[in-house]
């Protein structure tokens, strides 16, 4: 993975001792709350319902484990003793002080790690595909164009304070790991007739309010203009964002007024402005990046025989072969495999970690991996290179530290944003009505036989959970001061994302669970085949068979 350069720890350095000063002189009443707003943005500080909340980023989801390590130990000392992972793959501590966040980011230096960039009306942390570099359905690893665009966009001074906050993704593989669609600016790596690598260019989708797919703006950019043509995208974005509604301001509305044909015209005209040589990434400069993500020493086995003693040790253990079937994903190189550990264990706030394990995960990296984990979207937490042989293991320490929950993809797998238990946003909570739907699978079988279903909750319009993309989205809406929820079918993220729609009135807090299990039983009475997914079940028989049950 990639490790910070003098330039990038003095540039990171820097922005943390200008940040304790501008605390300091916030602190004393030298700078008012307008003024020191957006710079506490800028750096990760929100000010939250019971605390100041840190937000740290963790660029495209990639940390070492000497990383985990300091998230453990600054959990410990400055929060309650545990973090929460986001579903843009950075990590949130919510109990922190706010005279304290300098101390906690010098405290981030010496592991390569700062919260530049992670709120505010700027490029935000860049995501990607978790299981970057180790996917079988990989054209081309994108990493290294993450990394690029890290480089460039951070503290970028002509995009530092755009009309509303700018978030990119970028994939590399057949199936869409990292949503791009929901993005500003979604790339999708690929390679044209001769075999050269470009993107596939996404514009304008996000979720909140007014949530939008995005639209294609190029089929095929060429890989050495990505930084030139990212360049004109905000810089029309920069023009012609709507500064005067908040609820205007993202590109999504931009390029929704301009259409799609006028938006790309500005932009081409932009391009062509900056087309050269200086804006155009080199050779050199991509080898560069490439070469901080170099194939792992990964050891010559016999894969054939491995899978032979994994089927035995499935055979002989029901609860090691469940684990295996919905945590274990198929890699790359034969003879191992990418596990994924899961943060939905039963009575635990979706995306929540203790510091115990967050040590925990940082030794399993080490043991049975290269000390290296992912974060993803789903907030969960992924060990890309595990032996095959390893896996027997691995599973029963991960079962002694509560990471072992054998549901990922199920209806269980739930993402949920820490809603009006914490957020000032929120209008409803999101930690409670997870809890509740959770309890309802006690019996995997009954949870095994839905099949895959994902399933979401925010706590308010502005979806960060990203329910407008889950098979059932729940969103919490404020009723005379009492907490509803809104629910939402058929929608989906990948390549074929789609919008889910209102299935009908929004239901109250303790009706939530009851309405989940009206929604699955129609769905088992109505599939064509034990096979059929929830989602394509809903879009043969329609809204009506659900909100009939539902509402009856």
């Amino acid at each position: 993975m990639y490790q910070y350069d003098d330039y990038d720890r003095q540039v990171v350095s820097d922005r943390v001792q200008q940040f304790k000063g501008q605390m300091d002189r916030y602190l004393k009443g030298e700078l008012s709350e307008e003024v020191f707003l957006p710079l506490r943005l800028q750096n990760g500080l929100y000010v939250q319902k019971h605390a100041p909340m840190l937000r740290v980023a963790v660029p495209y989801g990639m940390l070492a484990a000497s990383q985990l390590r300091r998230v453990s130990a600054i959990s410990r000392h400055y929060d309650r003793g545990y973090c929460h992972i986001t579903t843009r793959q950075n990590i949130q501590f919510n109990w922190v002080e706010m005279d304290q966040v300098p101390a906690i980011l010098e405290q981030f230096l010496d592991v390569d790690m700062h919260a530049i960039q992670t709120s505010g009306n700027c490029i935000r942390n860049t995501t990607c595909d978790p299981l970057a570099g180790v996917a079988q359905d990989e054209v081309v690893d994108p990493r290294p164009y993450c990394e690029i665009i890290r480089q460039w966009s951070m503290i970028h001074p002509e995009f530092a304070f755009l009309p509303r906050k700018f978030k990119i993704a970028v994939i590399g593989a057949s199936e869409d790991r990292a949503s791009i669609q929901l993005h500003d600016i979604g790339l999708r790596l690929v390679k044209n007739k001769e075999e050269s690598v470009g993107f596939q260019v996404w514009v304008g989708g996000g979720l909140g309010r007014t949530p939008v797919l995005a639209s294609v703006l190029r089929e095929f950019l060429p890989q050495r203009e990505l930084l030139a043509y990212l360049k004109a995208v905000l810089r029309v974005f920069n023009l012609h964002g709507r500064r005067d509604n908040k609820y205007k301001a993202r590109i999504k509305i931009l390029v929704k007024a301009l259409g799609v044909a006028s938006f790309k015209e500005q932009v081409e005209d932009q391009f062509n402005q900056t087309r050269n040589a200086e804006h155009l990434l080199d050779e050199n400069e991509l080898q560069y990046a490439r070469s901080f993500f170099q194939t792992p020493a990964y050891e010559a086995v016999d894969a054939v025989q491995s899978q032979a003693e994994l089927a035995d040790q499935r055979h002989n253990n029901l609860l090691f072969d469940r684990w295996v079937a919905y945590n274990v994903t198929d890699h790359k190189v034969p003879g191992y495999a990418a596990v994924t550990l899961s943060l939905k264990s039963a009575g635990q706030a979706p995306g929540d970690i203790s510091a115990n394990q967050l040590d925990w995960v940082a030794d399993l990296s080490e043991r049975y991996g290269f000390g290296e984990v992912r974060t993803s979207q789903q907030q969960n937490i992924i060990l890309p290179d595990v032996r095959i042989a390893s896996l027997y293991a691995l599973w029963q320490e991960s079962t002694q530290a509560e990471l072992a929950t054998p549901t990922i993809g199920t209806a269980a797998d739930i993402v949920c944003c820490p809603g009006a238990d914490f957020c000032n946003l929120a209008t409803a909570r999101s930690i409670p009505v997870s809890t509740a739907i959770q309890q309802r699978f006690n019996d995997l079988d009954g949870l095994y036989d839905l099949g895959k279903i994902s399933l979401r909750i925010s706590g308010c319009i502005n979806a960060c959970a990203h329910h407008h993309i889950a098979n059932i989205g729940i969103l919490g809406v404020d009723k005379g001061g009492e907490e509803y929820y809104q629910i939402t079918l058929g929608g989906r993220s990948g390549i074929d994302a789609e919008l889910g729609r209102v299935l009908g009135p929004s239901v109250p807090a303790d009706a939530v669970a009851d309405a989940v299990t009206d929604l699955f039983q129609v769905y088992l009475d109505h599939r064509s085949t034990p096979s059929e997914a929830f989602v394509d079940t809903y879009q043969r028989i329609g809204r009506a068979p659900f909100k009939e049950q539902v509402y009856a």
